[in-house]
């Protein structure tokens, strides 16, 4: 067999996590850009981290730089597996007694709505939400976190796609409501072995 191409480093600590995702890469290209990715999420930025903010670069006039396309094609066109990423990022979570879960940890479960233009984008529609306190076009995400009084952190989280987006609207198969989805992101925090004394949530 021959050996895999060595990967530039990051700085440590980063460099010794991202060697926890490398075999779930199969070549050079996605592990480097996976330690660019992960650079890109922690540093400190002035604008929204979209893909030219992430890698430095000014919106729109440097979007088509190297740097954006190496990105772009590592989150959209590279084989790798989101759900294998997730599952790992638990698992060394969990390994590491600075942040395993405990019993006195609660479950937070949440919906968080964001403004999106057209109809185009997957579970996009008319629908309220949170973060504008009204209803307009825009995604909205179920989500679990994990938190006790010294850390938190993100565990799972599912699109809700509306029911007029489906072909027999709340009657199709493929329908779920926010709740729903709540349910299923706890069995899977569960399955996970997380460990929590409660579940809580606001008053949606």
């Amino acid at each position: 067999m021959t050996p895999r191409k060595p990967c530039p480093a990051i700085p440590d600590p980063l460099e010794a996590y991202a060697q926890g995702f490398d075999d779930l890469f199969g070549q050079l290209a996605p592990r480097r850009s996976f330690r660019e990715y992960l650079l890109g999420l922690l540093l400190p930025r002035q604008r929204n981290k979209t893909l030219t903010a992430l890698v430095g670069t000014e919106p729109g006039v440097e979007a088509p730089a190297a740097a954006v396309q190496r990105r772009q094609n590592f989150l959209s066109e590279s084989p790798w597996s989101a759900t294998a990423g997730k599952e790992r990022r638990l698992e060394l979570l969990q390994a590491d007694a600075r942040t395993t879960t405990h019993e006195g940890g609660v479950l937070i479960l949440d919906d968080t709505g964001d403004r999106k233009s057209g109809t185009h984008t997957a579970h996009v529609g008319r629908q309220y939400l949170g973060s504008i306190g009204k209803i307009d076009n825009g995604i909205v995400v179920v989500s679990t976190l994990w938190a006790d009084e010294q850390r938190y952190f993100p565990l799972h989280a599912e699109p809700y796609t509306p029911a007029r987006r489906l072909p027999k609207g709340q009657a199709d198969p493929a329908f779920r409501t926010k709740p729903q989805i709540a349910v299923q992101l706890i069995g899977a925090a569960l399955e996970a072995g997380m460990l929590f004394r409660a579940i809580v949530a606001d008053s949606g």
